[in-house]
């Protein structure tokens, strides 16, 4: 009778045994695979459980949460979404999150280790913290600033403190508003339909994930890329470089919008934007210094983050010398996102360092606490600092009594390049009118802010839209409310 007793009871330990493990099975070793299993809603119904952390302007929230009654509780909401809408993203119940809510998900929703009281806290307990605070770098004037001089046309602006790197505006147009995409059911199906079908394509960040042909803004990379390599040693001096240039292993002669470009000087092909002067100084750097000068000034950057991800600017690292002169002049295949031109405007402010662009400032708990700290860091040296000096002179030029004066302020030092990048077939679409600037108050000790700007107006008369006329103001309202700030 003993034996059958103690045979039952070894019984029931192998058992007892045998759910312990499976318990450990399903908990331990396939925790990860249920929770991110579609048919499992728990995980789903628990982030949405409590209120999302906020992304702070100006040290104020422009994101917020809602008490929706759902099985879904909570669902985010967003002041003034369209002007903020290129820095926020969104985060949505049925279309997860995109740009910054994406990137800070972890401190917004409350999962990210950081902010556990101990290590390995969340993992033992399952449990997530109350969402953190992202606090940005924007500064709300200067992204008003931006949004109202673009008036709804198609178009972006970025602004960068040359000095840290901080990304002081962010501006897309046309916008859209995030808070309509947040909850779940079919006015959000509706909308996220609607924004994706516009023609406008208003969820298109056009500031960092739209790149365009910088046309001859990017002239000041070609022009640094001369002097560093020696190609140019006085920038008043003639280069020598014909007005009927014809582009080389080509019958095809370069035309040139400003007159009077015939082996003009550096300086001068700057100010009145020389299509000629520019390829030709391009061609006598050559392939491999063009490439890493425009390397230098963040293009072809796959890595690049601020933390959301950034478009790829190109500048083609194979190319024949006919391609090469066009490429110089920010025509053939060279692209650029708006951010990169700010980038380039905020290495010459910076005396050619460039420093690496930023949009988060430090992350909180809710409590206050910090959790990271996002230093300054230099992106690298863009071009040598006498070089930089020469280039700062020469965009001073340019608004002072160039192509760019109409982004002059009275009593502060502004440099300019504006550029009306040609394409389509044939150079048939309306020219993109570029404008890209900085801005130092007297007696300051460094520039307050680098702007880029690019208009893409469907509407415009293809004659009549040019990087002075259309961008240089747009520059100047943002530069104005930079030195105002």
């Amino acid at each position: 009778m003993i034996s059958h007793i103690r045979l039952a009871a070894a019984f029931c330990l192998l058992l007892l045994v045998a759910l312990l493990v499976n318990a450990a099975r399903v908990q331990v070793i396939q925790a990860d695979s249920l929770d991110s299993n579609p048919a499992n809603r728990r995980s789903t119904i628990d982030r949405f459980e409590q209120p999302r952390g906020q992304i702070l302007v100006d040290g104020r929230p422009v994101t917020g949460s809602r008490d929706s009654g759902q099985q879904l509780r909570f669902e985010r909401t967003y002041t003034q979404g369209p002007l903020y809408a290129p820095v926020t993203g969104y985060a949505s119940q049925t279309y997860g999150t995109s740009l910054l809510e994406g990137a800070e998900d972890g401190i917004l929703s409350g999962t990210d280790p950081m902010l556990a009281p101990l290590p390995f806290w969340n993992d033992i307990t399952r449990a997530h913290e109350p969402g953190g605070k992202v606090v940005t770098t924007i500064k709300s004037a200067l992204q008003r600033a931006a949004y109202t001089g673009l008036d709804g046309r198609r178009g972006a602006v970025a602004a960068i403190e040359p000095s840290s790197g901080k990304i002081l505006a962010l501006v897309s147009s046309p916008s859209y508003d995030p808070g309509r995409l947040s909850g779940t059911g079919a006015a959000v199906t509706d909308a996220w339909r609607r924004y994706n079908d516009a023609d406008a394509q208003p969820m298109l960040n056009r500031a960092i994930r739209q790149t365009y042909p910088p046309g001859s803004a990017f002239k000041i990379v070609t022009a640094a890329a001369a002097l560093d390599a020696g190609v140019v040693e006085d920038v008043d001096a003639p280069t020598d470089v014909p007005e009927r240039y014809v582009l080389p292993g080509t019958r095809t002669t370069l035309p040139n919008d400003a007159r009077g470009c015939d082996k003009e000087s550096l300086a001068y092909a700057i100010k009145w934007s020389c299509n000629s002067v520019l390829a030709g100084l391009g061609v006598r750097v050559g392939l491999g210094g063009m490439v890493d000068a425009a390397g230098r000034f963040g293009f072809n950057d796959r890595r690049l983050r601020i933390p959301s991800g950034v478009a790829v600017s190109n500048f083609d690292q194979e190319m024949s010398d006919d391609q090469l002169a066009l490429s110089s002049i920010g025509q053939f295949d060279t692209t650029a996102t708006p951010l990169q031109m700010a980038m380039v405007a905020a290495a010459v402010a910076n005396g050619g360092d460039l420093r690496y662009p930023h949009l988060v400032e430090r992350t909180l708990a809710a409590d206050g606490d910090i959790v990271s700290r996002v230093g300054d860091r230099t992106y690298g040296q863009a071009m040598k600092p006498r070089t930089a000096y020469r280039m700062r002179q020469l965009m001073v030029e340019v608004v002072e009594s160039g192509t760019g004066t109409s982004a002059g302020i009275d009593g502060v030092t502004v440099g300019g390049k504006t550029g009306t990048a040609q394409h389509g077939v044939g150079n048939s679409g309306t020219p993109y009118a570029w404008f890209i600037s900085w801005a130092q108050e007297e007696g300051a000790g460094r520039p307050a802010v680098a702007v880029a700007v690019v208009v893409e107006d469907a509407e415009a008369v293809r004659d009549e839209i040019s990087g002075g006329g259309d961008a240089a103001p747009i520059a100047r309202a943002v530069m104005e409310a930079a030195l105002r700030d």
